[in-house]
C-alpha cells in the first residue's frame, strides 16, 4: 500500500510539473510575437527617423519626412500586427492554400490560379508610375525587414501550420487589389441556380425567381444562347466558397452616403462609409494614418499586404466604397477538336488553347500535376468537375486590364473631384460605387465598373465557336453613372440597382432590395440640420423597411384566421403594435426572422427538392427578390404544396409559416412569449480560421464571443445569417467610418475586432464591445490631437 502510495504520488507530482511545463509553452507560443509599440527599432534604408504614436486601439499614426521611409515602415507595421493574415492573403492568390491546409484546398487552389491574378499584377506594374513602384517596393522591403528580425518569433499560426513565411515582393501587394476584384459570391450565383431551377421546374414557373420579371431587359433566356445543366457551376461554388470560410471575403455589401453642408449643422459635407463583409478574427481591415509633410496626408482603412488606403480621408476629399453588383462573367460552351483537345473552333478555324504546365504542392509532401487550359476569353473551368462532355470557359473582367492600386494611390493624395475622376478611371475589375466629397464643400458619387459591352444574354451560356459573343470592350468612364451635387443634397448607395432601366447599358440582374437603401434616404431626406451624431444613428439603426413592407401582409392573413391559438392572439397583438425595431430583446424579431425563413422553406422546398433548395438558400440576393416577387402579388403557383391533394394558397402559406414560426420559438425560448427576444437565437461569433480546431480554439482563445444581437440582412446596421444556417451572424459591417469635413479630429470610426491579429494581444478584439453597443472612437488626424492623446510611441531610424 505505501509503494501505491508513493506511485500516485510520483505520478501526481509528473502531471503537476507536465501541467506547468505545458502551460509555460503554450504562453510562450501565444506570446512570442506580441510587438512591443514602445520599441525603437532599426531599419536598414531609412533615410531618416520615423516617429509612430499609436493610440489607446494601438492604430498607428505614422510621421515620416518622405515617402519611401513611410511605406518601409508601413510595410513593418502591418507584418508586426498582421503578417499571418497576409500570407494568408497572399496563397489565396497565387493558389498555394493546400500546401498549409492540404487537398481539401486544391480545387479552391486550381480556381484562384486559373484566374491569373499574378499575370495580371504584372502587366499592372509594368504601367504603373516610378513612385508608386518605389513606394511599394518601400513596403515590401519593410515586411521582410520584420519577417527577418523575428523569424523565430513568428505567431503562433504559423508553429500550428509548421511553415515559415516566404520573403514578400511588390507583385504580392498587387495581387491583394486583384483579389478584390473576385466577386463570384456575387450575381453570377443566382444565374447558376437559375439555371437549375429551368430544368427542374420548368420556364414557365421561373418567373418569381427572377428580380423584376415583369420589366427587366434583357430576357432572361433567350434563343441564341444555351441553357446548360452542369455540375461545374455547382464546382464554381464549392471552390469560391472555401475562400469565405477563411474569413477572406471582401465587398460582398456595403452602405455608404454623403451629405452636402447645406443638411448639416456645420454647413460642411459629412461621409459614411460600412463595408459588408465576412465577420472574421482578425477582421479584414487595418486602422492606419500616413503622413508626409507637405505631400501626404490619408487616414482610413488598408487590406494589410498593400500600403494604400482603400477607404478613407486625406487633407482635401473623402471617399467610401459599396459594391455594384455588377454582373462582370460570362460563360461560353467551348468546341474542341476531336483529334486534338489542345485545339477549339473559334470563326470556323481551330484555335489553340494556352496551357499552362501547374505544380501544386499538398501539404504532407506529395504533389499535384494539372494542366490549366485558357481560350482567348479565359480559362476553361469545366474541368474543375473533369467534366468530359463539355468545355466550359469563362470570361472575367479582373482579367482585363485596369489598375485599382495605381487608383488607390492617387485618391491617397487627390484634392478635387478632378484628381477624383482622373483616379478612379482605372478602377474597373473592383466594381464600387465610391461616394466623394471635398474641402470646397462638393459632394458626388459615382459608379466605378468594367461594365462589358456584350451581345447575347449574360445570364446564359453563350456559344464559344463565334466572335459573336465576345465582348466589345467596356462602357467608358464617362458613360457610367454618377451625380456631382445633386440637388437633394445627398447621394446613397446600399447595392440597390445602378439606375433604372432606360439606361442603354447592361449592368446586372441581381442587386439587392432596396430597403437599406430606402431607410437610408428617409433618415437623410429631412429638415433637421444633420451632426455627426445623426449620422451615427443612421449607420447603427436596427429599424426595418423590409418589416414595414412584409408586415402589414402577414397581419392582414393571420387576424382573420378565427382558430388561433392563445399564444397566436397574443403574438398577432405585438406584432400589430410593432415599428419594426429589430432590437436584440425583441420578442417581434424573433417571431419575424424566424416566420420570414418558414414562409421560404414552405413555399419552395415542395417544388425545389431538398438538394436543390440547400443550393438556393445559399444565394441570398436570389432568394430576397424570389420571396418579394411572391409577397407583392399576394400569389404564385408555387405557393401550392404539391405534396398534398388540394391546391394551397399564399393565405395557407402564410398561416402554416406563421404556426410553425411559434412552435419553433416555443421550443427554442420556451412557452411564455413574453420572454422571447431575438438575440437570444441571433449570435455574433467573431472566428479565427484556425479554431475549426476546436482545442486550438480553448488553448489560445482564438475566437470571440458568441454575442446576442439585434439587426438582420434588411437593417442599415446589418447582422446577417445565412439561410442555410439560421441564425448564426456571418457578415455584416466591417468596419464603420464617418468623417466630418467641419473638423477632422470630430471623425469617428470603429472595426468589429482590432488592429492587431495576434489572439494574445490586449488589442486583438478590443474595438468589439464599442462596436455591438453601436459606439465608436475618435479618428484622430491633427497632429496635436495625435501627440496629445496617444498611448504609445516608437521611433524608427536607420540602421548602424
Amino acid at each position: 500500500m505505501r509503494k501505491f502510495k508513493f506511485f500516485l504520488g510520483y505520478v501526481l507530482i509528473f502531471i503537476i510539473i507536465l501541467v506547468i511545463t505545458s502551460s509555460f509553452v503554450i504562453y510562450y507560443l501565444s506570446h512570442r510575437a506580441l510587438p512591443d509599440y514602445n520599441r525603437s527599432t532599426f531599419l536598414n534604408g531609412l533615410s531618416g527617423t520615423v516617429e509612430v504614436y499609436r493610440d489607446s486601439f494601438a492604430i498607428p499614426h505614422i510621421y515620416a519626412k518622405n515617402e519611401d521611409d513611410l511605406y518601409r515602415v508601413v510595410g513593418y507595421l502591418t507584418a508586426q500586427d498582421r503578417l499571418w493574415q497576409m500570407d494568408l492573403l497572399r496563397r489565396v492568390t497565387t493558389g498555394r492554400l493546400s500546401e498549409i491546409f492540404g487537398s481539401d484546398l486544391l480545387k479552391t487552389d486550381i480556381l484562384m490560379r486559373s484566374l491569373r491574378i499574378p499575370e495580371k499584377s504584372k502587366k499592372v506594374l509594368a504601367q504603373c508610375p516610378f513612385s508608386m513602384i518605389r513606394a511599394l517596393e518601400a513596403y515590401s522591403d519593410g515586411v521582410n525587414q520584420y519577417i527577418k528580425q523575428y523569424y523565430h518569433k513568428l505567431p503562433i499560426e504559423f508553429t500550428l501550420l509548421r511553415y515559415k513565411p516566404e520573403p514578400w515582393t511588390v507583385e504580392h501587394s498587387v495581387n491583394l487589389i486583384g483579389y478584390m476584384a473576385w466577386d463570384l459570391n456575387g450575381c453570377w450565383n443566382s444565374e447558376i441556380v437559375l439555371h437549375k431551377l429551368a430544368a427542374k421546374l420548368g420556364r414557365a414557373k421561373l418567373a418569381d425567381f427572377i428580380p423584376g420579371y415583369d420589366s427587366i431587359q434583357p430576357t432572361i433566356f433567350s434563343s441564341t444562347c444555351q441553357f446548360i445543366e452542369a455540375d461545374w457551376r455547382s464546382e464554381l461554388i464549392k471552390a469560391s466558397s472555401k475562400i469565405e470560410e477563411l474569413g477572406l471575403q471582401v465587398f460582398h455589401g456595403s452602405n455608404n452616403w454623403v451629405v452636402s453642408g447645406t443638411k448639416t449643422v456645420s454647413g460642411k459635407p459629412i461621409l459614411a462609409n460600412d463595408m459588408h463583409l465576412g465577420f472574421s478574427a482578425p477582421g479584414i481591415w487595418y486602422q492606419i494614418h500616413q503622413i508626409v509633410q507637405g505631400k501626404i496626408n490619408v487616414s482610413g482603412v488598408i487590406l494589410p499586404g498593400q500600403p494604400f488606403v482603400i477607404s478613407g480621408h486625406n487633407d482635401s476629399i473623402a471617399w467610401g466604397l459599396t459594391n455594384v453588383m455588377n454582373d462582370d462573367i460570362d460563360f461560353y460552351k467551348e468546341t474542341l477538336r476531336p483529334d486534338d483537345s489542345t485545339k477549339y473552333r473559334f470563326n470556323g478555324k481551330w484555335k489553340d488553347l494556352t496551357i499552362k504546365h501547374e505544380t501544386f504542392s499538398i501539404k504532407g509532401g506529395h504533389k499535384v500535376y494539372i494542366d490549366l487550359k485558357f481560350t482567348h476569353r479565359g480559362p476553361i473551368i469545366s474541368m474543375l468537375k473533369n467534366i468530359k462532355n463539355e468545355t466550359i470557359s469563362m470570361h472575367w473582367m479582373g482579367n482585363e486590364m485596369s489598375n485599382e492600386i495605381q487608383s488607390i494611390y492617387m485618391l491617397n493624395k487627390a484634392s478635387n473631384w478632378s484628381d477624383f475622376c482622373s483616379a478612379i478611371k482605372t478602377f474597373k475589375s473592383v466594381s464600387q460605387n465610391v461616394a466623394y466629397a471635398d474641402h470646397q464643400g462638393n459632394i458626388g458619387m459615382y459608379c466605378c465598373a468594367g461594365v462589358p459591352i456584350r451581345k447575347g444574354n449574360p445570364i446564359e451560356v453563350m456559344p464559344g465557336d463565334t466572335s459573336a459573343y465576345d465582348w466589345q470592350g467596356v462602357v467608358p468612364f464617362q458613360e457610367l453613372p454618377h451625380k456631382f451635387n445633386p440637388s437633394e443634397g445627398f447621394a446613397v448607395s446600399a447595392n440597390n440597382r445602378t439606375i433604372d432601366f432606360s439606361y442603354p447599358h447592361y449592368i446586372s440582374s441581381w442587386f439587392d432590395l432596396s430597403f437599406r437603401y430606402d431607410r437610408i434616404s428617409e433618415m437623410l431626406n429631412t429638415n433637421k440640420k444633420l451632426t455627426v451624431s445623426d449620422i451615427a444613428a443612421i449607420q447603427t439603426d436596427f429599424t426595418s423597411k423590409f418589416v414595414s413592407y412584409y408586415l402589414p401582409g402577414l397581419i392582414e392573413v393571420i387576424k382573420k384566421r378565427p382558430d388561433l391559438t392563445t399564444t397566436g392572439k397574443l403574438a398577432l397583438k405585438t406584432l400589430a403594435n410593432w415599428r419594426g425595431q429589430v432590437n436584440a430583446q425583441s420578442k417581434e424579431a424573433a417571431i419575424f426572422e424566424v416566420f420570414y425563413n418558414r414562409f421560404i422553406e414552405n413555399t419552395l422546398k415542395d417544388e425545389l427538392g431538398d438538394t436543390l433548395f440547400k443550393e438556393f438558400l445559399v444565394d441570398k440576393i436570389l432568394v430576397k427578390n424570389t420571396i418579394h416577387n411572391i409577397w407583392c402579388k399576394k400569389k404564385s403557383v408555387l405557393c401550392d404544396d404539391i405534396s398534398t391533394s388540394k391546391t394551397e394558397t399564399f393565405a395557407d402559406m402564410v398561416v402554416k409559416s406563421f404556426n410553425e414560426s411559434l412552435k419553433y420559438l416555443e421550443q427554442k425560448l420556451g412557452p411564455d412569449l413574453q420572454t422571447w427576444e431575438w438575440g437570444k437565437i441571433h449570435l455574433f461569433t467573431l472566428e479565427h480560421p484556425l479554431s475549426k480546431v476546436k482545442i486550438l480554439d480553448r488553448i489560445f482563445h482564438l475566437n470571440r464571443g458568441p454575442f446576442e444581437v439585434g439587426g438582420s440582412f434588411h437593417t442599415v446596421a446589418p447582422y446577417s445569417y445565412r439561410f442555410n444556417k439560421l441564425f448564426e451572424v456571418n457578415s455584416g459591417a466591417s468596419q464603420r467610418h464617418i468623417y466630418d469635413f467641419a473638423d477632422w479630429d470630430n471623425s469617428i470610426s470603429v472595426i468589429p475586432t482590432g488592429n492587431c491579429g495576434i489572439p494574445s494581444s490586449p488589442h486583438y478584439c478590443d474595438q468589439t464591445t464599442l462596436y455591438l453597443a453601436g459606439q465608436y472612437h475618435k479618428d484622430l488626424f491633427s497632429i496635436n490631437a495625435v501627440k496629445n492623446n496617444y498611448r504609445y510611441k516608437a521611433v524608427f531610424s536607420s540602421a548602424k
